[in-house]
């Protein structure tokens, strides 16, 4: 069977690798000149599997109102004559209430879980290197109420998950003292894991060329052909390509392709940013992932780089850099470890995550019989793509994934 692949990020990649493993011929077809180049170039680094949650929850909308007036605010909305953008903003609203932000855990957690078993699985048979840690990740409070908060609401095991006092933080990292003191607690997801998303989606790249994956980079992507109830083909800038069937894992761009087939998309890009500052022998840097509930933002050790990421910002497909806003997470990263790094010598990136209303994934067949959707993974691709390109691959070749997709289609949106 001959699969063609749209798009060569962490999610595309992973997908096209367990295609190949299955006998396909794939093709990945991308408009940058390499792989990781977007969404996946420099993001946070997390691999989340107990400590995923979505975005849509309770706490979300305060967290807007909060936020206006704030250009260095963790969350900002730009607003603007987008009918894509507001009709995005109201289903996101509509997920905001306890009892849909539990069901969407619960459903998160399933792909989550069975990624996370899939990337042990995909790490043991290929020997993959990334600058994984597997020391967990720590989530902090400093808020009383928000830290009891998070406590009462653990449901794992204690191997799994567990709150931990403002001491223990910094017995979990000793580079937490200096501000021990501003701490309320934290929850220590000991299972969690984290890495260099971008080398991980070089290196699978690598082994996807040594099982006969084609890349074809600098090919943009314009539109599909279909007659009847198939695509036929993809019209790209460099001609036609036909496939038998066609897997989309365009992120951000998923929608705008999917929509010249009438399929609708409820995908909207978030601006998230990083900062990236070498970590050298005399510094005091964390070795394991930070999350920082109030900031808002993660911390990931990359081998002798430390990386920050963190904000949302609705504004469209702008994906320039907002000196304020990478500044904010600078100071964030700064305040919790201040000795740390040289400021001067970091790195700024800014990048656009492909969100869903729900904060869950796209996993499904469209319409057509032979066109199938791994897209939508917001913040998650790193955490997720294993799993969704596992379960993407099963669905192309005609096999029943290991997990129940329900509610993780898109027919959710109808």
């Amino acid at each position: 069977m001959k699969v063609i692949v749209l798009g060569a990020g962490v999610i595309g990649v992973t997908a096209a690798y367990y295609l190949a493993k299955a006998g396909a011929e794939v093709t990945v077809i991308e408009r940058q000149l390499d792989v990781a180049r977007e969404t996946s170039f420099a993001n946070g680094g997390q691999l989340s599997v107990r400590s995923v949650g979505p975005w849509a929850n309770p706490h979300a909308p305060g967290v807007a109102l909060r936020s206006l007036g704030r250009a260095d605010a963790p969350l900002i909305m730009r607003l603007r004559a987008d009918p894509a953008m507001w009709s995005w903003v109201v289903k996101f609203l509509r997920n905001c209430t306890a009892r849909r932000a539990r069901h969407n855990l619960t459903l998160l957690r399933r792909i989550a879980t069975y990624s996370g078993d899939s990337l042990a699985a995909l790490c043991e048979d290929t020997a993959i290197a990334f600058d994984r840690r597997r020391q967990g990740i720590l989530c902090l409070y400093r808020d009383r109420r928000s830290f009891d908060k998070a406590a009462r609401e653990l449901d794992g095991a204690a191997e799994m998950e567990r709150a931990v006092t403002p001491a223990e933080c910094t017995r979990i990292e000793p580079a937490l003292a200096e501000v021990e003191a501003k701490l309320s607690g934290g929850i220590y997801y000991p299972k969690d894991e984290s890495g260099d998303a971008r080398r991980f989606t070089e290196e699978l790249a690598a082994i996807c060329r040594e099982q006969g994956v084609t890349f074809a980079f600098g090919t943009n992507a314009v539109r599909f052909r279909a007659t009847g109830d198939r695509v036929t083909g993809i019209e790209t800038d460099d001609g036609l390509e036909r496939a038998d069937a066609y897997l989309l894992c365009l992120g951000s761009f998923s929608s705008r392709l999917a929509r010249g087939l009438g399929i609708r998309l409820p995908i909207y890009p978030v601006k998230g940013y990083s900062v990236t500052i070498p970590v050298a022998s005399q510094n005091i840097a964390p070795e394991v992932s930070i999350h920082d509930e109030e900031l808002k933002i993660v911390i990931s050790r990359l081998g002798d780089r430390l990386r920050a990421a963190g904000t949302a910002e609705l504004t469209g497909y702008d994906a320039r850099i907002d000196p304020v806003r990478s500044e904010a997470v600078l100071k964030g990263l700064f305040s919790l470890f201040p000795n740390s790094g040289d400021p001067k010598k970091a790195t700024f990136w800014a990048g656009l995550r492909p969100m869903t209303p729900d904060g869950l994934p796209i996993l499904g067949a469209a319409r057509y019989p032979n066109l199938f959707l791994n897209t939508g993974h917001g913040t998650l691709g790193f955490t997720l793509g294993c799993g969704s390109g596992r379960v993407a691959a099963d669905l192309v070749m005609g096999r029943e994934p290991a997990i129940d997709l329900t509610g993780l289609g898109p027919e959710r949106f109808s």
